[in-house]
């Protein structure tokens, strides 16, 4: 489930600093959110694949790390990060 090559250009222009900056803390999260929806879409509709329920988990896992890493780095971010996500604490 691999996001199409406008959404991550969308996804970097918002939360990056400019359009090439995909490396920062708040655009990996951002990304590894969109790709945490899409597949959520994917297992509701599919029960069954055990394969995409693991790799749900392991970008879930990610995406904890970054944020964690976020939160002790830049707290007002994180917060501000998790508000414009919708992801719940």
């Amino acid at each position: 489930m691999a996001l199409s090559k406008e959404r991550r250009a969308e996804i970097v222009k918002q939360f990056g600093k400019n359009e090439k900056d995909t490396g920062s803390i708040q655009v990996q999260i951002a990304l590894l959110t969109a790709q945490i929806n899409e597949l959520t879409k994917h297992l509701k509709a599919n029960k069954k694949d055990a394969s995409g329920q693991r790799g749900l988990f392991k970008l879930i896992g990610q995406r904890r790390g970054l944020l964690d890493y976020l939160n002790r780095t830049d707290r007002d971010g994180y917060i501000k990060l998790l508000a414009e996500l919708g992801i719940r604490k």
